[in-house]
């Protein structure tokens, strides 16, 4: 996970070090939260029609490596990206945004929050991206608009209509608590000798666990890194301008675990059902999470604000390990010839005439980077166990070799739920005729 206040600044060249993309073993998810990306009006409408600068490099140094773009959402300057393995795109379901808006009186969106559920093998994540409101003296406030967010999103899903209803619930972003009451010379000497500890009974975040029930629920890892606000721009170094602002860790990831229901017991002394299921629930399917890594990456400097990742561990057993549907291709592929394949529907799902399946290749960036794709059966939703084959007209496929797997796209629940296995498709005669490829003579390329 990744947290940064980007300042309305142009990407940086490379983000393969704040993404730890050599990390062992390999990540599994990616979940990007971004504030302050440039929302000036002309800037948002354009970011409307295609993604923002951030989203497509964010796209271009994560596809390479097999990572692709689940969703995402924006409210003006706040963003959240989700990416993951092709592996875990058959198990991602039930996709849900929202955002709440709290910046000036609500109407603009500058501050607030954004949020992402789903269902991940059965389990339901929750992550909130937020942007609180500024400034030392506003540490109550920031407490008000956090609660404010979490009673305001709602989701269209039976089992957790509320933010706080999953199992696993992720809050971080630019919270912007402060460092209260401790002066500059000491902020600053126990930041330069490392004494980070030094400040953690002034950080308002940590003061505020003490008596509020909603936040002792979640837990934050030791902060051992840096405060990461605010420095001068491509520098490590802390402000310098005249109005010398003190050091914070306004930048921050916590998680919580959903508490196991608690027995409610009616007057005649029996423990409701729907307590007795959670707990079982919980009993057969436990979750377990432990963060392996929280820090900041000081080396960019596009922000006054330092990005800040946490790496965590996600165990559990998993509820679901079918996918809904079974995609095979037939014989081989070129555009020479029109290809087959078929699909099957494996498990009930909600089902559409608007599902289509797309044919990409090996790399691609999301859902919507397709070769090309063909719509499912026309007239009808496909019955459980029905075999249906497809045909892809030759002037439709590549003339190139590459290798490409087919995806399976459901529109209502936005997001590729089956894949194929790879398989290669072959350069096709007609390629060499048009010189898109060298012709080999004799071990020599003409």
């Amino acid at each position: 996970m990744v947290t940064w206040n980007v300042g309305a600044a142009k990407p940086p060249a490379d983000l393969k070090s704040l993404l730890q993309l050599d990390s062992q073993p390999a990540t599994d998810l990616y979940v990007i939260g971004l504030q302050e990306v440039n929302s000036s009006p002309l800037r948002y409408i354009s970011d409307l029609i295609a993604d923002d600068s951030w989203s497509h490099l964010l796209m271009d140094t994560l596809a390479p490596k097999g990572y692709i773009k689940v969703t995402s959402v924006r409210m003006q300057g706040l963003l959240l990206i989700l990416f993951a393995k092709q592996v875990h795109l058959p198990f991602i379901r039930d996709i849900q945004s929202t955002y709440t808006r709290t910046g000036l009186f609500g109407y603009w969106g500058n501050k607030g929050g954004v949020s992402v559920r789903f269902s991940f093998y059965g389990h339901m994540l929750c992550f909130l991206n937020c942007h609180l409101v500024a400034h030392m003296n506003y540490a109550l406030q920031r407490l008000d608009e956090f609660e404010y967010i979490l009673d305001t999103q709602d989701f269209d899903i039976y089992n957790t209509p509320h933010v706080l209803d999953h199992k696993v619930v992720f809050w971080f972003g630019d919270l912007n608590f402060r460092i209260a009451d401790h002066g500059m010379h000491f902020l600053r000497s126990s930041i330069n000798n490392g004494q980070f500890n030094l400040l953690w009974n002034k950080d308002q975040l940590i003061m505020l666990k003490k008596n509020e029930p909603i936040l002792q629920e979640f837990v934050e890892g030791p902060l051992c890194f840096k405060p990461t606000y605010k420095f001068d721009h491509f520098s490590e170094t802390y402000d310098t301008s005249g109005k010398k602002q003190k050091p914070a860790w306004t930048d921050r990831i916590l998680w919580r675990i959903k508490p196991k229901a608690a027995d409610n017991e009616d007057e005649s002394g029996s423990t409701t059902s729907s307590a007795a299921a959670a707990d079982d629930d919980d009993d057969e399917y436990p979750v377990k999470m432990t963060q392996d890594m929280y820090t900041c990456d000081v080396s960019y400097g596009v922000s006054d604000h330092k990005p800040v990742i946490g790496t965590f561990n996600l165990e559990m057993r998993k509820k679901v390990e079918t996918p809904l549907v079974r995609l095979t291709t037939e014989g081989c592929w070129s555009a020479d010839e029109d290809a087959l394949f078929t699909y099957t529907i494996l498990e009930t799902f909600e089902s559409s005439t608007w599902d289509w399946i797309g044919l990409y290749k090996i790399g691609f960036k999301s859902a919507s980077d397709y070769f090309t794709f063909a719509w499912v059966k026309d007239d009808e939703v496909a019955a459980n166990g029905e075999v249906v084959t497809v045909t892809v007209s030759n002037d439709k496929l590549p003339m190139l070799a590459g290798e490409y797997v087919l995806g399976y796209h459901s529109s209502n629940m936005q997001t590729l739920i089956a894949f194929s296995p790879a398989f290669q498709i072959l350069e096709s005669k007609q390629a060499l005729i048009e010189g898109m490829i060298p012709e080999n003579i004799n071990g020599h390329e003409k």
